[in-house]
């Protein structure tokens, strides 16, 4: 083999593609131009993910393999899995294959997986990443966002539906409706039952890493619009709701608005504790990890570069 042809073997980056087939928007097609894409860039290998938490396993094993890019086509909850195995030197680029897909969309890549891909092909190719910070609730990472009490709740109520015939779990449609259900089964009353450690008691905590904090459909729901993926993390916790507080609720959640007294607020933070009265649901990146009758939520800062 010539030196030439060495060197360009050498220049070219090794990436690894983690595909979890169950996603929502995971076609046979997309994976095709997916990988078609990334391979014009890099030395691509793909992996299937096979089972919960498998693709924490794979992305450990990729960093430890040294390879250049570790590239997620999948939803939020298999993006969670990956970055709970990142070495935090392994740039991720993530598609959006999910009902969802908050974490890429509010890094700004394209909803189509496609070009999306294209998106993060030419930035592995490129060197071009961004750094930013992670969460992590009791031991555990997220990407953009983590709740106890009432998302925690409605993520609990979406898994009960099940998922269909080809596993991918229900959209922003059912997520709308049971949290419906959920607000006129508790005819939209949540009482103070947990106290954010040196500020105060609330009905629930919305803790984030970025903004916006989810998506309903198209429309971003800025509940701490103050939040920078480069910085610590911000909180927004009411401190009760009642039926007439719905309407003010939701319009802070749609516009961002970060002043009004009845939530408690706290921004680019590097630790919030929080004890409740009773164990309650606690959420992470749309995942339900079981309930928590305290929470320890912490900023992993400059934890892992992105390509975007």
């Amino acid at each position: 083999m010539s030196a030439v042809r060495r060197g360009m073997l050498a220049s070219v980056k090794r990436a690894l593609l983690i595909i979890n087939p169950y996603s929502t928007q995971v076609t046979g097609r997309r994976v095709t131009e997916v990988s078609r894409v990334l391979a014009e860039h890099t030395e691509l290998t793909t992996e299937f993910t096979q089972a919960p938490g498998h693709a924490t396993d794979l992305a450990a094993q990729a960093a430890a393999a040294g390879v250049d890019a570790i590239v997620v086509f999948s939803g939020d909850g298999t993006y969670n899995e990956a970055l709970n195995g990142s070495d935090g030197t392994t740039p991720f680029g993530f598609l959006p294959g999910g009902g969802t897909s908050v974490f890429p969309r509010a890094l700004g890549l394209p909803r189509d997986p496609v070009e999306a891909a294209r998106a993060v092909a030419s930035a592995v190719a490129e060197g071009r990443s961004r750094r930013i910070s992670l969460g992590a609730v009791n031991g555990r990472r997220f990407s953009f966002a983590a709740g106890l009490g009432f998302d925690a709740e409605a993520v609990r109520r979406l898994d009960a539906l099940g998922r269909d015939p080809g596993g991918a779990r229900p959209g922003d449609a059912a997520f709308i409706r049971e949290v419906t259900k959920m607000l006129l089964e508790r005819r939209a009353r949540w009482e103070p039952q947990l106290e954010i450690e040196g500020v105060g008691r609330a009905a629930f905590v919305l803790v984030a890493n970025g903004d916006p904090y989810s998506y309903a459909g198209s429309i971003p729901l800025r509940v701490t619009p103050g939040a920078r993926f480069e910085d610590g993390l911000d909180f927004a916790a009411p401190t009760r709701v009642r039926a007439r507080d719905v309407p003010w609720l939701a319009a802070a959640l749609l516009r961002g608005n970060d002043t009004d007294a009845r939530v408690l607020r706290g921004h680019d933070l590097d630790r919030i504790v929080v004890h409740c009265d009773r164990p309650m649901p606690l959420q992470s990146d749309g995942e339900d990890l079981g309930d928590a009758d305290s929470a320890i939520f912490e900023a992993r800062r400059d934890a892992v570069a992105v390509l975007v």
